[in-house]
């Protein structure tokens, strides 16, 4: 494998694109991101008609020389297939290629991801291209690895291109074999909506009340994100055929309807992440009281990123400020917050950040979109940042290759990822939980992990403590048996409400709540509610702890040998039970009858005996996030005000190379990393 994630040194990149710059500067740009502390960089993943200028005509010159000089500077490349713009002459010859909207709305060329996966004389060309640029760069010296199109279902998840439809079909008869299966797994009986021939279904459309039958929806996704995954894997594995050994196959991006794990399985050797966190400092989504977790809320992508790929790399690094000449408006990093989101990014497990981008472009919609140099491309304080980064990571190298230490999970799966975004009573309490369990890990600096049970077995669940699963809206007879395992073998597992209310095609149980865990969990739901907006602070005792319930309230009594271990105090509900638990085998399940908000999940790690595990080392405010990679402990400070840490035992600074103890001041988005 390339020697950027060989577990040995941290190393960075950049992207850069050469077509955008005259060439009589591209020596010039080598020579000075070498001396920054750029090895490699990515190019090319906009750049189809450099080598494709009309259709069948073929021409390698213009990366040819760039590579030359690759080569005699001894930068690396990841060479990227150019699939997410296909140019102009393709779009006009070819119209069956863009994307459609649900109501029908065809998406014209002049932006990028305009096409569709599933239109035949796209996937024809697409595999030309690729094969020709495998076959002419495949050998290259300076070519260490190749990233695949350029953000999957990012722009839209959504494709409703009559050729979309013809796939769907196909996708729909490999799955259920006839319509009666079909119609039975949607409950087309519902609405009259009942297929008698094939040709009847379509990808989902616009409809009088922009409801849609749930059921399909659900497959639909399922499909769309088939349909992105066979699209990579057509060009993974055309470029298997000839890339050198060593060499390695990404692409990038994270985005909806895309069971990235599946992705990265079937065609990856691993996955890259575009990491902004500014993001959450752009000017349409300021949030005054988000307080001190606004940039740290890119940790929990991360985190997801991790449970995706182990090792992992980011292609595309803040570097600057954000924005399309149309959207997205976001302020440039303050002295120090580089640094901090690269550190960020390192803490939770990359090995490579390579940022985007070289030089800001100075004509298109990403002109506001700033890379590490500016229009000019004169020496600036971003240029000097990187530097002191390059210097910093040859003092972390030690933590290369090590990975995060977390025993407390939370669960997942894309069965309910998808359900929860098309089911508006799913996503109000997944949204709630999944924020508030991130928020109270962060607070009590407890490392945490997602583990998407769909891509998990016994032995990954088996190296957690707990596992919350706080609303498998979604339960099978086989996820619900590992989970039983998991509890047999000594494990605590944590549901909240809604849990296991529907089944695999998303149609509701008729069985008692909650279903297939009711034997594991020993727990009844006779009643459940949203709690209403005059309800008031619905309050929960849980042995004289006082809980806030949350979005919802299943009443939740214990069956056999279940255990009432909480009990609400308010409204209605008052005197219903709460929160059951049910000892089995070594350990133990709880189901909760609420969400989660930030403080009934900090009560949760506190009662479970899980939170702050490095508490008898460090003591940290929560302004800090506490993440650890082996035996190295990062403390990242997010606020541009110094924050005082007290190292309760001598431990060696890496950064420093001082031994600290005592109270140690960290400065205004500065980074300790300490060795246990």
């Amino acid at each position: 494998m390339s020697t950027i994630l060989d577990g040995k040194r941290l190393v960075l990149g950049t992207c850069y694109y050469p077509e955008h710059w005259p060439e009589t500067m591209w020596r010039e740009d080598l020579q000075r991101m070498l001396a920054s502390g750029i090895e490699v960089i990515r190019i090319a993943e906009f750049a189809w008609n450099k080598t494709e200028p009309e259709e069948g005509v073929f021409t390698y010159d213009f990366f040819d020389r760039f590579l030359d000089l690759c080569d005699e500077a001894g930068m690396k490349v990841i060479f990227g297939t150019p699939t997410a713009t296909p140019p102009a002459w393709l779009t006009e010859r070819y119209p069956e290629v863009l994307n459609v909207d649900v109501e029908g709305n065809t998406y014209r060329h002049g932006a990028r991801r305009h096409y569709n996966y599933n239109a035949p004389v796209y996937r024809y060309l697409t595999e030309r291209i690729v094969t020709k640029l495998g076959e002419h760069y495949g050998q290259r010296k300076c070519i260490i690895g190749w990233q695949i199109d350029n953000e999957l279902n990012c722009e839209t998840d959504q494709f409703h291109s009559e050729a979309d439809s013809a796939a769907f079909r196909l996708f729909l008869r490999d799955k259920y074999g006839t319509l009666d299966a079909l119609n039975t797994a949607w409950g087309t009986v519902f609405w009259n909506q009942t297929y008698t021939n094939w040709d009847e279904v379509h990808v989902p459309r616009k409809t009088i009340s922009n409801s849609t039958n749930p059921h399909e929806v659900l497959d639909y996704t399922r499909f769309v994100s088939a349909s992105a995954r066979s699209f990579c894997k057509l060009q993974s594995d055309i470029l298997r055929k000839f890339i050198k050994p060593g060499d390695f196959i990404t692409t990038n991006g994270m985005f909806a309807s895309l069971d990235n794990h599946q992705m990265t399985r079937e065609s990856l050797d691993y996955y890259t992440y575009d990491s902004y966190p500014n993001f959450a400092y752009c000017l349409d989504a300021y949030n005054p009281d988000d307080r001190d977790l606004r940039d740290r809320r890119w940790s929990r992508n991360l985190i997801q990123v991790r449970s995706i790929s182990p090792e992992f790399g980011i292609m595309e690094q803040q570097s600057g400020a954000n924005g399309w000449n149309t959207r997205m408006e976001a302020p440039t990093p303050r002295p120090g917050q580089m640094t901090l989101w690269t550190m960020q990014s390192i803490a939770h497990g990359a090995d490579y950040v390579s940022y985007f981008r070289w030089r800001t472009a100075t004509m298109g919609t990403e002109i506001y979109w700033h890379g590490i140099l500016d229009y000019s491309g004169r020496e600036n304080r971003r240029l000097r940042e990187l530097k002191d980064i390059h210097a910093k990571l040859a003092k972390l190298a030690p933590v290369a290759g090590q990975k995060y230490r977390a025993k407390v999970a939370l669960v997942k799966d894309y069965d309910n990822e998808w359900d929860a975004a098309l089911d508006k009573w799913h996503d109000r309490v997944n949204w709630a939980s999944e924020s508030a369990l991130f928020e109270a890990s962060q607070r009590t600096h407890t490392p945490l992990d997602f583990v998407f049970i769909d891509h998990a077995d016994d032995a990954q669940l088996a190296g957690y403590d707990v596992l919350f699963y706080p609303h498998a809206t979604i339960m099978t007879a086989e996820r619900a048996d590992m989970l039983r395992r998991y509890v047999e073998q000594g494990g605590t597992l944590v549901f909240g409400c809604r849990t296991a209310y529907k089944d695999i095609t998303g149609q509701c149980v008729m069985d008692k709540l909650p279903g297939l865990v009711a034997d594991l969990t020993a727990a009844d739901i006779p009643e459940y509610s949203f709690i209403a907006p005059d309800a008031g602070k619905v309050t929960v005792d849980w042995n004289g702890t006082e809980l806030e319930a949350t979005v919802f309230a299943d009443l939740v009594e214990p069956t056999g040998d279940g255990v009432r271990e909480a009990t609400y105090t308010s409204d209605y509900y008052a005197g219903s039970g709460a929160l059951v638990s049910h000892a089995v085998g070594k350990g133990k399940a709880y189901y909760y009858g609420s969400a989660f908000n930030a403080a009934s999940a900090r009560v949760f790690l506190e009662k479970l005996g899980v939170a702050k595990p490095f508490g008898g080392d460090l003591e940290l405010p929560e302004t800090c996030e506490l993440a650890v990679r082996g035996k190295y402990a990062f403390v990242l400070n997010y606020k541009k005000e110094p924050a005082t840490v007290c190292v309760k035992r001598p431990m060696r600074e890496l950064l420093s190379g001082e031994t600290l103890q005592g109270e140690i001041s960290v400065p205004g988005y500065g980074a300790l990393v300490l060795e246990l």
